[in-house]
C-alpha cells in the first residue's frame, strides 16, 4: 500500500452519542470541506449520515434517502477524501463477516484507520436507522431499541464504512462502522449485515486523525469513559468482532 499520509477528519466522539450528547453546531456545508465520503448522524439522531462523491444524505427509519441541507447540523460524523490504495474484487457470494476476514487478509495493517468502500450488486442487505429523538435526551443504547430492522433486496448501491483500530473505542467505533446506499440514493441505513452476489472493495489507508470536539456544556459534563462502554457499543452496533 501507499505510504502517503491521508487524513481523517471526525467531529466528536462515538462515547459522546452513547452518552446522549445529539446536538452540535458543525453542519454539513462545514463537514463537506473536510471529505467527500463519510457517515455519521445528524442532531437529535434525525436519522443515518452517508457521504459518497461529495453529497450528504439522510438516512430515513422507514429506509428512504434523500440529500441533506447544506444547515443541516450533526453531532457527530466521521469523513475523509477517499482516494483508493488498494482495489480488490470480492468472491460472489460473500457475507459480512466472509467479506470481512476477505478484507483482513489484504490490509497492511490492523492499526491504521480505513476508508472502505464496497460497490457493486447485494442479495440482501440488513439495516436499522436511527429515528429522531426528543428532550431530554435518552442514552443511545436506549434510543435505538425503538429502530426497525430493514431489508433490500436484489439491490445495486455502496457500502460507506471505515475500519477502526480497537485501541480507538470510544473515539470511534472499534470494528467496522457501515452505512448503506442504492445506486439511486433513494434508499438505505446503517449495515447490520449484507450478502453480496458480485461487487469490488476499496480501501483508502488513514494515518492521521484531525478531531474536532464540541464546546458545549453537555460535552464537558458527559461519562466518555463508562465501565460498560465495550458493552454499549456492540449494542448500538450490533456487530461482534471485525465485521
Amino acid at each position: 500500500m501507499s505510504a502517503e499520509r491521508h487524513t481523517l477528519f471526525q467531529t466528536s466522539l462515538m462515547a459522546a452519542l452513547l452518552d446522549g450528547i445529539y446536538e452540535d453546531d458543525m453542519t454539513v456545508g462545514e463537514l463537506l470541506e473536510h471529505g467527500d465520503f463519510g457517515i455519521g448522524t445528524f442532531n437529535a439522531l434525525d436519522g443515518e449520515m452517508v457521504v459518497v462523491d461529495g453529497v450528504a444524505y439522510r438516512l430515513r427509519g422507514d429506509g428512504t434517502a434523500a440529500a441533506a441541507s447544506a444547515d443541516s447540523a450533526t453531532p457527530y460524523a466521521v469523513v475523509t477524501d477517499f482516494v483508493p490504495t488498494l482495489t480488490r474484487t470480492l468472491p460472489d457470494g460473500v457475507t459480512r463477516a466472509e467479506a470481512s476476514a476477505a478484507i483482513d487478509a489484504i490490509t497492511a495493517s490492523a492499526n491504521y484507520m480505513y476508508a472502505l468502500r464496497i460497490t457493486g450488486r447485494f442479495r440482501r442487505v440488513t439495516a436499522r436507522t436511527v429515528t429522531r429523538q426528543q428532550k431530554p435526551y435518552r442514552p443511545m443504547t436506549e434510543a435505538t431499541d425503538d429502530d426497525a430492522v430493514l431489508q433490500f433486496d436484489e439491490i445495486d448501491g455502496t457500502i460507506v464504512a471505515f475500519r477502526t483500530p480497537l485501541y480507538e473505542q470510544g473515539i470511534g467505533v472499534p470494528g467496522c462502522h457501515a452505512h448503506f446506499i442504492d445506486d439511486g440514493r433513494t434508499r438505505g441505513g446503517h449495515v447490520l449485515d449484507f450478502v453480496l452476489d458480485h461487487g469490488t472493495v476499496e480501501l483508502c489507508l488513514c494515518t492521521d486523525l484531525h478531531l474536532r470536539l464540541p464546546l458545549t456544556t453537555e460535552f464537558r459534563e458527559a461519562a466518555l469513559a463508562p465501565d460498560d462502554l465495550a458493552d454499549q457499543l456492540a449494542k448500538t452496533e450490533q456487530h461482534a468482532g471485525r465485521p
